[in-house]
């Protein structure tokens, strides 16, 4: 009796966190509307010329609703590869650019700036290049962290860290040998922002993006284990190899699809899944779509924050979520130094 209360209360919590991120995202989405456009071009939507060009109306409807709509996106997406990532790599310090798939990716997208592709796709052609390196940077990261048909957190993290260092230093020998305007816009895509987010491209990115999520989701089962150790998972039923894989692969390639959509963000995939793991627990049934919901409420959040704080000056967005994510990251390693230290 005792145990079916415990167990419902925990249900309870968990749905009523699922609803409080579910009403955190779409409130502050409906207030980065509001203060994205002055009440003039709100009121503009109601008249004849909204959808004409050079308004405060077609600011809203063709700028800030896509930027939102992209900042729910990419920061659901980070958020959810992150929460598989901790599970996987049994860490609470990792998060999607822990395994060089940033730096793949933003490689890429430096070579394609280099090579004079912004324009190409139909404009997509820097998003393009940097999925495609999320992807080789996937391939190559899995083959070297692999022993046998397992992926062990501890060869896969050393791949990553090993191919993020050689792909950053090769991000800065491209930038050292291109033109200051090239340069300029390196700089600029490498720390990340939302304000070149236009409809056609978050559609595009939608549809991996939310199946990716969805594969996720199918596996939180296996999550739960694996994050109790492999030898666990196993004892209960868990093909470990093939779990891995997937969803190292699935996570990897939101990571890859966010980055093409909005540059590297970084933080999103440590900040959100470590904080809402706090409130309802580490089951990931319910931890995953919390975490995606909450990430794209924080992504919006700090958008907001990089368009006010020195307006009309815009920051970075993931300059912002650098400042935020920074202290959050070293109060989690105090906290395992501290645990590390009463166990040893």
């Amino acid at each position: 009796m005792t145990r079916g209360f415990v167990t419902g209360g925990r249900g309870t919590r968990r749905a009523v966190v699922l609803l409080g991120c579910l009403a955190l995202a779409a409130g502050l989405a409906l207030l980065a509307l509001v203060l994205g456009v002055s009440l003039d071009g709100h009121l503009e939507l109601l008249g004849s010329d909204a959808l004409a060009p050079d308004t405060m109306a077609h600011t809203l409807l063709w700028i800030r609703v896509p930027e939102v709509l992209g900042a729910l996106l990419v920061g659901g997406a980070l958020a959810g590869a992150g929460c598989a990532l901790q599970a996987l790599l049994r860490n609470p310090l990792a998060e999607p650019f822990t395994l060089g798939i940033s730096s793949g990716s933003s490689l890429a997208a430096v070579i394609a700036i280099r090579l004079g592709l912004e324009g190409a796709l139909g404009g997509i052609g820097v998003g393009g290049a940097a999925l495609v390196g999320a992807v080789v940077t996937l391939v190559v990261v899995s083959q070297l962290g692999r022993v046998g048909r397992t992926l062990p957190p501890a060869t896969l993290i050393l791949a990553g860290v090993t191919i993020s260092g050689f792909c950053s230093a090769a991000s800065v020998l491209i930038q050292s040998t291109s033109g200051l305007a090239e340069t300029s816009r390196m700089l600029r895509w490498m720390l990340g922002g939302l304000d070149s987010m236009r409809l056609v491209t978050v559609g595009y990115a939608a549809i991996p993006i939310g199946a990716g999520l969805l594969v996720l989701g199918a596996y939180a089962r296996e999550l739960d284990a694996l994050a109790a150790g492999t030898e666990a998972a196993a004892s209960v039923g868990v093909s470990v190899g093939r779990t891995q894989i997937v969803v190292f692969g699935v996570a990897s390639l939101l990571v890859g699809a966010a980055i093409a959509l909005a540059g590297p963000i970084g933080f999103i995939g440590l900040i959100v899944p470590h904080a809402v793991r706090a409130l309802i627990g580490p089951a990931h049934r319910a931890l995953i779509p919390a975490s995606v919901l909450a990430g794209g409420a924080l992504l919006v959040a700090c958008d907001t924050l990089a368009r006010l704080v020195v307006s009309p000056v815009l920051l970075s967005t993931g300059a912002v979520t650098a400042v935020l994510g920074a202290p959050f990251f070293v109060v989690i390693l105090m906290k395992q130094k501290r645990r590390a230290a009463m166990w040893s």
